[in-house]
């Protein structure tokens, strides 16, 4: 130990953290009305004439709504009314209602995107680079994720921002609530290699907590009560975002011009992907994603929401409001807020704060999960969260459109069961009609008899009306972005671009299906009350065996050739007109695979297909980081490097050894609760006779624990390997 000791003072020291400034953060009574309820009803930041904004979409969405009830009334309901016709009704206004407010919402993007707005706030993309007068924090959290990944997104936004002159104005942090001991240990390392890179340009610190309660929000809810009255703005990231500096100044120095904004959100584009899935994923939400977000922008106005990263936001106001409760009962719905973003966003909005989103200004990036499955696995999660807003959205005091944004979260998850009770009772209703007798004549005497049958012709043009306003999003960004020959030609032509959109949305339909009864499964798990629970996401292209995808598909191909089955029996034109489901549930183990293929992503990448500009051409942020992960890559591929493990990591590095020491937490006080793993790791310490032994009877749990002792770290340097 005292070798150890002794090289470490070779090293110079530094702050890991900075002076703690406490900041209070209530826990907020969502019974119960704050005390600064109706400041600020109308926030300045309002656009002018937001109400008939508002009445176009939403009350546009009510009479489409109407009027497809109206005609499908007619087809199911033509010659009587029925008790499966009315069903299938009532599902079909709600799904209709789903994707009118999408379509009346989407033209508003149309215009806007056209007329280059998405700004507001006096946010412009050409003039120079406003001067920063108070300091902001730029939250790194991160949970059992690969650290030197993870650096790569916060160095290149560290360096981006030194390019803008304004490095000065800004602190970084690395947020820990990692649990796995060996990641930790990374993490510290990695943590002092980006600190030796910087060469004192921008404070960096690194915290982890070693207990990570209530998950995100409560990593983010602790740095705020230790650290938050130093800065004015938060920006928080995640573990996958990288910003421009440029985008970043302009973001803070609107937050600092307008006091009564609390939130400024912008829109992250994803990239990276090299699968077929995540290529999908990132073309669709460059393509079409602007213009949907241009639209919820326009009518949101300082109503806004919070998608939980990428976003700059007042510190006082996020401390004054977003202290998260616990809810009532058991999980999956009580306890801790899951999707603690929307609901956050919510409270500080009925604290009288505004809430905005600008996305007009481009920059802001995240990675997508690279296969369905992953996507399933994420969605599990959050389709529990989004279902535990159930018992938030009658809060007391919330905007009427912050509970908007609420129940279209709920029904993100809750329309794929619903479409499958309409297909389902759509089945129903052709059986009904295929077996019934009809009544002839009835009670009333007339001519012709009474058939229980559907209008074909009607519903035709019903059918071809509901896509029409499905596909119109898809339609209304394919023009768009004929009018922007930059996008046009990074995006390989209009032969190309025509041809990917193509290739998209018949892919695209043919996993909804699929995703349909992936999220029906999630919602029922959730009612039957299993907890998700929470993982760190794979965010790389590992390839999967076709026997893993076809363990994990073959329910949904079996479930597809019930459907089809039955849709057989009662008639081949019943069969043809559900083919587009059917066909997506059949192939549901090729579609996996194919979708999960960084082979088949790359060859259409090749060719020129789902391309999107940030392909063609990185920008100067994307660029830092692609250096960066470069040089993580080679770093990798070096004979020498250092021990993933953590006390082989920890018995080589002195310097790491020496900051692991200072950022050890507070030792326990007497009469304060007793850390069982610890207790039981460093008795396996002291009674192993070699690093080897007590690797083999140390729990995960203990060894964390041990290295959140002094003397748990001396024990594990004393003992012989």
């Amino acid at each position: 130990m005292d070798a150890v000791s002794s090289l470490s003072r070779k090293f110079t020291p530094f702050d890991v953290l900075p002076a703690e400034s406490p900041l209070e953060m209530p826990t907020q009574n969502l019974r119960q009305r704050p005390e600064t309820f109706g400041r600020d009803r109308h926030p300045p930041t309002t656009p002018p004439f937001l109400w008939l904004r508002r009445l176009f979409v939403i009350g546009g969405a009510i009479l489409l709504t109407a009027w497809g009830a109206f005609e499908m009334n007619r087809v199911l309901n033509s010659m009587g009314v029925s008790t499966l016709g009315i069903i299938v009704l009532a599902l079909f206004v709600i799904l209709g209602a789903w994707i009118s407010l999408s379509f009346t919402s989407s033209l508003a993007g149309f215009v806007s995107v056209l007329r280059h707005g998405g700004l507001g706030l006096g946010i412009s993309r050409e003039t120079p680079l406003p001067a920063l007068m108070t300091r902001t924090a730029v939250l790194m959290p991160t949970y059992n994720e690969d650290p030197d990944r993870v650096l790569v997104g916060l160095r290149a936004i560290h360096d981006s921002l030194v390019a803008t002159g304004r490095i000065d104005a800004f602190d970084f942090f690395l947020l820990s609530d990692t649990t796995d001991p060996d990641v930790w240990i990374r993490e510290e390392r990695a943590y002092l290699a980006f600190v030796e890179a910087v060469h004192g340009q921008g404070r960096v610190f690194y915290r982890r907590r070693p207990k990570n309660i209530d998950r995100k929000s409560g990593n983010l809810e602790e740095w705020v009560k230790r650290f938050g009255g130093a800065y004015q703005q938060m920006l928080t990231l995640d573990a996958d975002s990288v910003m421009d500096g440029g985008l970043i100044v302009r973001t803070v120095s609107a937050m600092e011009r307008h006091e009564k904004v609390a939130l400024i959100q912008t829109l992250p584009v994803i990239i990276g992907g090299k699968t077929l899935f995540a290529r999908m994923q990132q073309f669709a939400g460059r393509v079409y994603g602007p213009l949907i977000a241009h639209g919820i922008a326009w009518w949101h106005g300082s109503e806004g929401n919070y998608w939980g990263h990428n976003a700059v936001i007042r510190t006082r106001a996020f401390a004054e409001q977003a202290g998260l409760p616990h809810l009532p009962g058991r999980k999956p719905f009580g306890g801790g807020i899951l999707s603690h973003d929307f609901v956050e966003a919510a409270l500080m909005r009925r604290g009288g704060w505004a809430i905005h989103m600008i996305p007009g200004l481009f920059g802001s990036y995240e990675e997508s999960p690279p296969s369905l499955t992953d996507v399933a696995i994420r969605d599990r999660r959050w389709c529990q969260g989004n279902l535990q807003h159930g018992k938030i959205v009658l809060s007391r005091g919330l905007h009427w459109v912050s509970r908007m944004h609420m129940m279209v979260g709920i029904g993100a998850y809750i329309t794929s069961p619903l479409w499958l009770l309409f297909l389902l009772f759509g089945i129903l209703i052709s059986l009904q009609s295929h077996f019934d007798r009809p009544e002839y004549f009835g009670d009333t005497k007339t001519l012709y008899p009474h058939w229980p049958q559907v209008d074909p012709v009607q519903a035709k043009y019903v059918f071809i009306g509901t896509m029409a306003v499905l596909l119109a999003p898809k339609a209304l960004a394919l023009i768009t972005t004929l009018f922007d020959r930059a996008m046009l030609r990074s995006c390989g032509g209009v032969l190309r671009l025509t041809a990917s959109i193509a290739l998209e949305t018949l892919i695209g339909g043919l996993i909804a299906p699929i995703a349909m009864l992936i999220h029906t499964s999630g919602v029922i798990s959730i009612l039957r009350g299993r907890d998700s629970g929470w993982n760190a996401q794979n965010r790389d292209d590992g390839r999967v065996s076709l026997k893993e995808i076809a363990h994990g598909y073959w329910i949904y191909t079996a479930f597809g050739v019930v459907m089809a089955a039955a849709a057989w029996s009662v008639s081949f034109s019943l069969f043809l007109w559900m083919t587009p489901v059917l066909l997506g549930l059949a192939l549901a183990i090729p579609l996996a695979a194919m979708t999960a293929s960084r082979d088949v992503g790359l060859w259409l990448k090749s060719w020129g297909l789902l391309l999107i500009p940030e392909e063609t051409a990185l920008p100067p942020i994307l660029q830092l980081a692609a250096e960066n992960d470069l040089r993580r890559t080679q770093a990798e591929a070096m004979p020498n490097r250092p021990p993933e493990e953590a006390f082989a990591a920890l018995r080589v590095d002195p310097e790491l050894v020496a900051e692991h020491r200072r950022a050890l937490p507070a030792p326990r006080k007497p009469g304060t609760a007793i850390d069982a793993n610890l207790v039981v790791g460093l008795l396996k310490l002291r009674e192993a006779p070699s690093v080897a032994d007590a690797l083999n009877v140390l729990t995960r749990q203990e060894k964390a624990a041990v290295l959140c002792s002094a003397e748990g770290l001396d024990l594990v340097l004393a003992l012989p390997y």
